[in-house]
């Protein structure tokens, strides 16, 4: 079974949907002990940080998250969540990732809203995919390159488009709404 963590965000139907399609069962849940024991953990999200994290915290679910042993991918809102710190509400999170969240200078349109490709990639996520290749982003807010990146993108400035520590990996863009790409990404990981 893979466990979608249910939580103070949206999109996460669009990815149970991707799953389906790709033909594998999974369960929208905030049942800590249907997350311990599913197979993979997906923990996708669109939403605002610091109420995220509060709904996390009440539930006992941070700490479920940092435990996990099993594969665990994290999406958008997700990957940000599963950083240090998020200057969205000035926000403490979970801190799987030596990485900072910051909000995109004003310089150009934000969100950063649409297609993009990568300028560097490398790991399991990215077997059969080209830097060339787009995905699909909707963020106003990014996460830092740091030691656990594993695929930039560039916004205004560099950014991490995806990161890996362990069995923990997450994506900034939504591999559920990246067409084939993405669903290859997604197989990438299911299969990982």
């Amino acid at each position: 079974m893979i466990a979608i963590v249910k939580y103070n965000a949206g999109n996460i139907k669009s990815v149970a949907n991707a799953l389906s399609r790709l033909g594998y069962y999974s369960v929208i849940t905030d049942n800590p002990y249907e997350i311990e024991i599913a197979e993979k953990v997906i923990f996708p999200g669109v939403g605002e940080a610091s109420s995220a994290m509060n709904y996390l915290r009440e539930r006992g679910l941070d700490k479920i998250l940092k435990s996990l042993r099993q594969p665990v991918l994290g999406i958008c809102l997700g990957m940000q969540l599963m950083c240090r710190h998020s200057e969205e509400g000035d926000t403490k999170c979970l801190g799987i990732f030596n990485s900072n969240v910051q909000l995109f200078p004003a310089v150009d349109k934000i969100p950063h809203m649409g297609w993009n490709n990568f300028l560097s990639l490398k790991g399991d996520l990215y077997k059969g995919i080209s830097k060339d290749d787009d995905v699909y982003y909707v963020h106003s807010y990014y996460p830092e390159i740091c030691s656990c990146t594993t695929a930039t993108c560039d916004y205004i400035l560099p950014f991490s488009a995806s990161m890996q520590y362990n069995n923990f990996y997450a994506t900034q863009y939504h591999p559920e709404k990246s067409a084939g790409i993405g669903e290859k990404i997604l197989k990438n990981f299911l299969e990982s």
